[in-house]
């Protein structure tokens, strides 16, 4: 008799799913958890969908084509991850897919939407005394313990090596993020005279003293007895932001103190040694500008537009709102992902997977994080003696710990893509990608392609890119990488391909960055770009670079790429001593400095350093012998040039390592800069050869060069001057048309 009901029950299943479409199961706002997910009877929870997901992969009844869940038109809210597991996955040529109604907008979000009806003008003077009185008329309020939202998160300190936390509350109008009450509303303030630069954990101290200097505005003020001001900015390097708390601020010396050290301490005289001040109600003097009280749980707010028929959220979930762990041949399509604290979409040990059409914004870390992040164990400790371990759903010290572990295996999975996505307004990068097994140079085959990704720095800063990639044999295809002014592209590994993307307007304020990187590890090899657009990046003021290969990088080729505009005042390419950095029939249009610079770091500015990177013990020597073994298969049958390098060239003094070689300029045409391509710094140890490149002031025949086309005639000079130059597809560089993409 027991079995006789199982049987009925699962016939009555797949009865109600199958009378209307064989394949689909329907979600809607409007329908309820006890209905059988037919399009007249649909399930109104994405956990409810699971359920009849899994009831109809348990009873092995998935039809030819697999299994749709289609998503409703409209809102919803989750207060929880919404997790697919090794449960939820499809078969090859059967896969489970969520995806959105067609030609509607599916919200998910880890938020809570506040209607505009619960907002009122402030009339407490106690508060409207302390905005200028132009604000006054404008302020509105709302009460979130009433609207039901108590957690309010708390700021944190977070920056360059310190663990990405989730955001604390934030305001979203009309699916833009809001701005946390600050000064100056545009451009920084400058760091005065500095005191004491505070303990400098980069060093080992950890005293825990916050710096004091002087402040150069006189708008501090203002500020004094204010609970909860927080500062964010470069504070010495140029590269290295922290968002640290105000300890105090003495009006009397016009001095202010720091709550938190620095990590390389405070220091003054750079242009980029600035900061903003945030979360202070007194500077909520704009449209669109907010702050919270966290002990009366008021939120008061300038909004931009009318509030009336507005989508008004803050986010609420600290985890990801959507988790992808262990599913094989599993789809999310045309689905928004917005409004959370923390991670956006998350994916760990996928196989075959597919994230298409989808947009993800308005989080606060990463968007779209793919393998394990990592768990600081000793809150004290720095970079250099950072110890931790690999954690699921949190990104948290994952810069750390890759570069403790460079050969880290993040156990993100292979075969997996993610298409024509638009991922931005993100705390902490946009795409994170990573796959394969760096120690035993086995692929990945994970894949961004033809996905927009821009101003994915709303907290974290340096190393949180557009897109950063790690492991092995990944792919970035056809993806747009836009408004930074920190990296556009960060990479570690071996044997990826960059083709056809387009990055523009990043690293536009900030020193010792560039729109690709990678660095430090001379066993990351074997990576491609190849049919790039790169244009407008940079600051002439600051140290930029455009295509990095940081300290003791190889083997990076560099081919029928174009370069325009270029604001890079150390070259279209820069190598910190490299080995086999080749730049060959590439295009570069109007660069500031030259082609091709590299420097003999190790016998210049980094030649105290060089024991500690070569040496028993040291980075490099740890990373090519302990990480990997680069002197036995698969490396040294992969890479035989690089047996060398950590050869003796005198005991205890000189490595192999040290002296740049097999840098080469090749074939390229160079449209202005200087006369000579290359640039040495450092004297002989910095080797760049140059061979038959074409330095011209003149336009060499392209279709449009005022325009901006950059595609060569067929009669064009180059073809003579250069023999065997190959045309670049220029017209296919960047975003195209799809099925998501009309």
């Amino acid at each position: 008799m027991k079995i006789c009901q199982i049987s009925i029950s699962l016939m009555l299943l797949f009865f109600s799913v199958n009378t209307v479409n064989a394949q689909e199961i329907h979600v809607s706002p409007k329908g309820k958890d006890v209905n059988t997910g037919t399009m007249a009877k649909p399930v109104s929870t994405l956990e409810a969908a699971k359920k009849l997901v899994r009831k109809a992969i348990s009873a092995k009844k998935i039809p030819q084509g697999g299994l749709k869940v289609i998503i409703h038109e409209g809102t919803y809210d989750l207060s929880n991850t919404f997790v697919l597991d090794e449960k939820d996955g499809g078969e090859p040529g059967k896969p489970i897919t969520w995806m959105a109604e067609t030609g509607k907008k599916v919200s998910i979000t880890g938020s809570k939407t506040i209607g505009a009806e619960n907002f009122s003008k402030v009339t407490d003077k106690t508060i409207l005394n302390r905005v200028e009185p132009s604000v006054r008329e404008k302020l509105m309020q709302v009460d979130l313990k009433a609207a039901g939202v108590t957690n309010l998160g708390k700021h944190r300190q977070y920056g360059h090596t310190l663990p990405v936390i989730p955001a604390p509350l934030e305001l979203f109008f009309n699916e833009e993020p809001m701005i946390l009450a600050r000064y100056p509303n545009k451009g920084m303030i400058k760091i005065g005279k500095v005191l004491d630069k505070g303990s400098v954990p980069r060093i080992g101290d950890k005293s825990n003293r916050g710096a004091i200097f002087n402040y150069t505005d006189a708008r501090h003020v203002k500020w004094v007895g204010q609970k909860n001001i927080w500062i964010q900015g470069t504070f010495n390097y140029g590269y290295a932001d922290d968002y640290n708390p105000i300890d105090y601020i003495d009006t009397v010396n016009k001095i202010m103190k720091l709550a938190k050290p620095h990590l390389y301490g405070v220091n003054t005289g750079r242009d980029f040694q600035t900061y903003v001040a945030i979360n202070i109600l007194e500077e909520l003097d704009m449209p669109g500008e907010w702050y919270a009280d966290e002990e009366t749980n008021m939120l008061y707010f300038w909004p931009p537009a009318n509030m009336e028929n507005s989508v008004i959220q803050v986010s609420m979930l600290e985890e990801p709102i959507m988790a992808l762990e262990g599913v094989k041949n599993v789809q999310l399509k045309g689905l928004t992902i917005e409004g959370g604290r923390g991670i956006g979409i998350y994916m760990e040990r996928c196989n075959n997977t597919l994230v298409a059409g989808c947009t993800v914004r308005n989080v606060g870390t990463s968007g779209i994080f793919m393998g394990q992040g990592a768990k600081l164990l000793d809150e004290n400790s720095s970079v250099d003696d950072y110890e931790g371990v690999a954690v699921s759903r949190q990104v948290g010290s994952y810069q750390n710990h890759m570069y403790k572990y460079n050969a880290w295996n993040r156990n993100a999975g292979e075969n997996n893509k993610i298409l024509s996505c638009d991922v931005y307004n993100t705390g902490s990068g946009g795409i994170s990608l990573s796959g394969g097994d760096k120690k035993t140079l086995t692929p990945g085959n994970n894949v961004v392609e033809n996905c927009k990704v821009h101003d994915f720095n709303r907290r974290n800063k340096f190393t949180w890119s557009g897109i950063n990639i790690d492991g092995c044999g990944n792919k970035l295809l056809h993806n747009e990488v836009y408004n930074s002014d920190f990296h556009g592209i960060f990479v570690h590994g071996n044997e990826h391909l960059f083709e056809y993307n387009h990055v523009h307007d990043v690293t536009r304020n900030s020193d010792d960055t560039s729109p690709w990187y990678i660095g430090r590890n001379p066993s990351n090899r074997g990576n491609i770009l190849r049919y790039n657009y790169f244009h407008d990046c940079g600051s002439a003021s600051k140290m930029n670079m455009g295509i990095y290969c940081d300290d003791s990088s190889t083997d990076v080729f560099i081919f029928g790429n174009v370069f325009s505009n270029m604001n890079t005042n150390h070259g279209v390419v820069f190598s910190n001593g490299g080995w086999d950095i080749v730049m060959k029939n590439n295009i570069v249009v109007n660069p500031i400095s030259h082609t091709g610079v590299v420097s003999a770091l190790y016998y210049t500015w980094a030649a105290p350093q060089a024991k500690d990177f070569f040496d028993v013990g040291g980075l490099l020597r740890k990373r090519l012998e302990k990480e990997i073994d680069f002197r036995a298969p698969p490396y040294s049958t992969k890479y035989p040039s690089l047996i060398t390098y950590l050869d003796v060239i005198k005991e205890g003094k000189e490595w192999q390592g040290m002296r740049a070689q097999g840098n080469l300029l090749a074939d390229n045409v160079i449209v202005g800069g200087p006369e000579n391509p290359i640039h040495l710094l450092g004297g002989q140890y910095a080797q760049m050869d140059g061979k038959n490149n074409l330095v011209t002031k003149d336009d060499p025949g392209f279709v449009d060069m005022k325009n901006g086309n950059f595609n060569l005639k067929a009669g064009s000079k180059v073809y003579k001057e250069i023999p065997g130059f190959q045309k670049i597809p220029f017209d296919k560089m960047g975003i195209y048309k799809d099925q998501y993409r009309k």
